[in-house]
């Protein structure tokens, strides 16, 4: 029985608008391994007849062009039963399919698209004539491509002149907002308490397939433990398996970068000398990389009064299962596989960072609780200024710019403890640091938090708003 399907509406309406199409569309679905791409792409299908070909991962050398090519005539066959199918040329493939499918409702799904075609360079242009051959013939035909490597589908399909104009549609898909996330609970969801969910999020983020592990019935703890200090759980080499698939023999480098960025933000001459390599095209061409399979996420701060973005930019690391992995269960790899592990580790160092991850992943809930919609929007993000002779350095975790001068500063605050009263002047501090706001724009603090705040914060009435994480959940 599969797991349930929760949320996607947005991207199932997509999709769907393409059924009253009078043409065959071709559909690109990106995002990082485990966000449901495959899934997405089945619900959709469901009620029609659909052809699904997934591409072997090339994680070892016996994977070659051909061992793709014959794969994909192995599954063809079933699928169309035929026989004695050759798998010596892509053309003769996918005429087979093109036959399969020249009529009638049809959706085609050629998954991981990146892996079936990176080690033959024949593989997309004859893509491209068979689109334009035999599959858009048929104009109730949709052919989905779907992959983990974003940059790759990039460079390769959505920005190359082959298939420039093809595309119909180009989903990239995200992880679950927190609202959704709260599903996976069921159907205890009203039970559980806010901070047990944030410890299994804290881990997991909004990515499907990690939430799927959750059993509501246990507690956060032991979940945590299951998934991720057993050498049969399902993120204890979760890792690997993302940078072996997606990155292959740059893994390495890969790894660094996200190390460096479990520890905090950094710029790129920061990142350069962690890889001990010269600013460039190539160190940049990792972290688009990286960015593009949503793993990390630059943010540029910007000047209030233009609302120009600046040349200062910081990346950070925006998937929460990485940092936990690198942070603690890596350490630990050793003694789980030997069993060895007398007492899970306790991870509340990263919580702060963890917590205001989630929340900057869904900023967009933010908005009604703050009473904005998203068109009074100027600039928002992460903010941050570098110290000089005129002004001193400061950073917040999320700020809003709206029109009509007007700014949100957003504290985003883990605490074990109620938060207490030194929260203000944390807060007054930085909105001192910020000398050019302070005379023009109307400055209302944020305090966001999952554990509570104690009631002389409450009374004090410093912030405009006070969010509790559990509002998150259910908005």
């Amino acid at each position: 029985m599969a797991a349930p399907f929760y949320g996607r509406e947005r991207e199932l309406k997509l999709l769907r608008e393409r059924l009253g199409m009078k043409i065959a569309s071709l559909i690109v679905i990106k995002g990082r391994r485990r966000i449901g791409k495959s899934r997405l792409a089945e619900e959709f299908s469901k009620p029609f007849r659909t052809i699904s070909i997934e591409g072997l991962p090339p994680n070892h050398e016996s994977i070659t062009a051909q061992s793709q090519r014959t794969h994909f005539a192995n599954s063809l066959q079933r699928v169309g039963k035929i026989k004695g199918l050759k798998a010596d040329d892509w053309d003769d493939l996918f005429w087979h399919l093109g036959e399969l499918t020249k009529k009638g409702r049809v959706v085609i799904i050629l998954d991981e698209i990146n892996w079936m075609g990176s080690k033959d360079a024949t593989f997309l242009a004859k893509l491209k004539t068979a689109w334009d051959k035999y599959f858009k013939k048929n104009p109730q035909l949709i052919c989905i491509l779907s992959g983990s490597m974003s940059g790759w589908i990039e460079e390769n399909i959505l920005s190359s002149t082959g298939f420039l104009g093809r595309v119909s549609l180009d989903l990239t898909i995200q992880e679950l907002p927190l609202i959704e996330c709260n599903h996976f609970w069921r159907p205890y969801e009203k039970k559980i308490a806010p901070f047990e969910k944030f410890k299994i999020l804290s881990v997991t983020g909004g990515v499907p397939r990690y939430l799927e592990e959750i059993d509501p019935k246990l507690p956060a703890d032991e979940m945590i433990r299951r998934l991720c200090f057993r050498k049969e759980g399902l993120l204890f080499h979760e890792f690997e398996r993302i940078f072996s698939d997606l990155f292959s023999r740059r893994s390495s480098t890969y790894k660094k970068i996200v190390s460096r960025l479990a520890e905090g933000p950094a710029d790129i001459n920061q990142i350069c000398k962690t890889l001990e390599m010269e600013k460039g095209g190539v160190v940049t061409d990792y972290l688009t990389d990286l960015e593009e399979t949503q793993y990390i996420q630059r943010c540029y701060s910007w000047d209030f009064n233009s609302g120009k973005r600046s040349k200062l930019s910081l990346y950070r690391l925006k998937d929460n299962y990485l940092r936990f992995y690198l942070k603690y269960i890596e350490p630990n790899k050793g003694a789980v596989s030997k069993g060895t592990l007398k007492h899970v580790p306790a991870w509340d160092s990263i919580m702060g960072l963890q917590f205001e991850n989630l929340v900057l992943n869904n900023h967009f809930s933010l908005y009604p609780i703050l009473q904005i919609s998203s068109d009074e929007i100027i600039n928002n993000g992460p903010y941050f200024q570098r110290s000089t002779k005129n002004k001193k350095g400061c950073q917040i975790d999320y700020l809003l710019q709206l029109r009509y001068n007007s700014l949100y500063l957003c504290e985003i605050k883990y605490s074990a403890k109620p938060i207490g009263v030194e929260v203000l002047e944390e807060m007054q501090k930085k909105i001192d640091h910020l000398k050019q706001a302070k005379t023009v724009f109307s400055i209302r603090p944020v305090l966001i938090h999952v554990n509570g705040v104690t009631e002389p914060v409450k009374r004090s009435s410093f912030f405009t708003y006070i969010i509790d994480f559990s509002s998150l959940l259910t908005r």
